[in-house]
């Protein structure tokens, strides 16, 4: 067997080659740079390309592989007479398992690495190695994961010394994924790059093609129903989130349980310092992607209280998210409620304890999402897909058309039900009281349906009047809010542009009471 290795990740490589070596009585061994030196360290009989194509590295170790000796040897096909007698011309060995393992671009982009920085980690050669082997994988085995090793020695053990022609297809397409998602990487960051710089572009920056790529964490049990097959991967670039969150106890997490937690993090990241003292903690609980209970507290058990007092009968298996420590008080009050997942940044010694209690209860540590890159949201269709941006921000500023001016307070309490809005299906409705949630409307068909759904909710555990309300997108009638007024709702924050925006402003005066508009709408379907 003549072998090529030229790895950026060397470990495993050398008790890797040594089990095919002795697989394979009589192989050769060519490895570029500091593979090289590496194998040579190990004792093992390996020799460097520059005696396969008699040219040295140049360009500071840029070209190394790329030569017809090489990929001659990698390309020919055995069964084709004129191929062979082509490498006997030239003296070129036929190679039979090309290893290699690329330069770490992703690894440097989110280290922070410089544009020259990344630049230089973009890797050329073994890309061209790893195409050209699967491509002629009929003859050729490629290796791009130290996870295979295992395997591969193992196949070419139970055959006599060569790697079967199986186990070299399943190898062709994992490498073809491999440059795929490389790739594709480096494009999403170069077409960033490109639209940071040039102004106009900066309103267009989704590149044209677009590639998605990630890597598979996991298969799971079945997606939305039973019978929907489904598994989870892991975008290249970014770190936290709940993608890549550690979960301290609990059974397998489904796919209804991932998308859950994505929203119930991603909603609770939404809050900062940014509405004072007695509002630190902040705490959502989830249920089918929509918010049942929202409340920022004092502590994290002041807003659980909040939180689920909402909505308390919806909350019976839902998805609980806060945005700092859970401690034994709030995990004491969870474990006394049936939640499929809690999510926190970090747990008590003592709080985990009692968790544990519920052994079912998958308990999630997640850090804030972190990524050099853009995230788009993508949503498929038959036959292509969507893509847009994050819906990132609140509003920049507001107008208030109304006689009555809302006072400090209100405005923290309509910015409050505005940002839950945002996270709710449309058409959404949220009333708020205190910076906590008392009544949600969520995808209904009709806004005046969202009003009065919210405001059936809350009537359940409270009377809504003295409450704001915040609606997702502008009202198109007055017929909405005036149900809202009846109830005694004492401020409105809605987006405004309504070709009957002057009726709408019109019942607030009416009422007496402010209203917002933001000019900045949140529809999420």
């Amino acid at each position: 067997m003549n072998i090529l290795a030229s790895v950026y990740t060397k470990t495993g490589l050398d008790q890797f080659l040594s089990r095919l070596c002795q697989a394979a009585a009589g192989s050769r061994i060519f490895a570029s740079g500091g593979t090289h030196q590496f194998l040579q360290q190990a004792a093992l009989p390996v020799e460097a390309v520059e005696s396969l194509i008699n040219f040295p590295e140049i360009l500071g170790g840029r070209v190394k592989t790329l030569h017809p000796a090489i990929h001659g040897g990698i390309l020919a096909r055995r069964d084709v007479a004129a191929d062979m007698d082509q490498l006997a011309q030239h003296a070129i060995p036929p190679l039979d398992l090309v290893v290699v393992t690329l330069y770490p671009f992703a690894e440097t982009l989110l280290a922070g690495g410089s544009v020259a920085e990344c630049i230089e980690k973009i890797d050329i050669g073994g890309v061209a190695l790893i195409r050209g082997a699967a491509k002629n994988h009929a003859h050729v085995a490629i290796v791009t994961d130290p996870q295979d090793f295992d395997r591969v020695a193992a196949d070419a053990a139970a055959h006599g010394g060569v790697i079967s022609a199986p186990m070299r297809q399943q190898l062709a397409a994992k490498a073809f994924a491999v440059t795929a998602a490389y790739d594709a990487l480096i494009a999403r960051w170069l077409s960033e790059q490109v639209a940071g710089q040039v102004a106009e572009q900066v309103a267009e920056p989704l590149a044209a093609p677009m590639v998605i790529a990630g890597s598979k964490l996991a298969s799971l049990r079945y997606g939305e129903n039973p019978h929907q097959a489904a598994a989870l991967y892991a975008t290249v670039g970014g770190s936290g989130g709940v993608v890549n969150a550690n979960q301290l106890q609990g059974k397998e997490l489904s796919y209804n349980n991932l998308a859950d937690s994505d929203a119930a993090w991603q909603l609770v990241q939404e809050f900062d310092d940014s509405f004072g003292a007695g509002a630190e903690a902040a705490v959502a609980i989830i249920k089918h992607a929509n918010p049942c209970g929202v409340a920022l507290g004092k502590t994290a058990l002041d807003a659980w209280h909040k939180a689920l007092a909402c909505d308390p009968v919806s909350a019976f298996g839902g998805i609980i998210a806060c945005n700092v420590e859970v401690d034994e008080a709030v995990a004491e009050q969870i474990a006394a409620l049936f939640a499929e997942v809690v999510l926190a940044p970090s747990y008590s010694a003592s709080a985990l304890q009692r968790l544990q209690a519920k052994k079912n209860l998958r308990v999630l540590q997640v850090q804030r999402y972190q990524s050099q890159l853009a995230s788009p949201e993508i949503k498929t269709l038959q036959g292509g897909f969507l893509t847009q941006g994050q819906d990132v921000g609140l509003y920049q500023d507001v107008t208030v058309p109304t006689a009555a001016q809302p006072s400090a307070a209100q405005l923290a309490e309509l910015r409050f039900g505005f940002l839950v809005a945002k996270h709710v299906k449309s058409n959404a409705i949220v009333l708020s009281r205190d910076l906590a949630t008392i009544g949600i409307g969520a995808g209904q068909m009709s806004r005046v349906d969202a009003v009065e759904f919210a405001l059936q909710k809350a009537r359940q555990q409270t009377d809504p009047a003295g409450a704001v309300i915040a609606s997702d997108a502008f009202f198109p009638f007055a017929d909405g809010l005036e149900k809202a007024l009846a109830a005694g709702i004492a401020a409105c924050i809605q987006p405004g542009g309504s070709m009957r925006d002057a009726e709408v402003v019109a019942a607030a005066d009416k009422a007496g009471i402010p209203m917002v508009l933001t000019a900045v709408r949140h529809f999420r379907h």
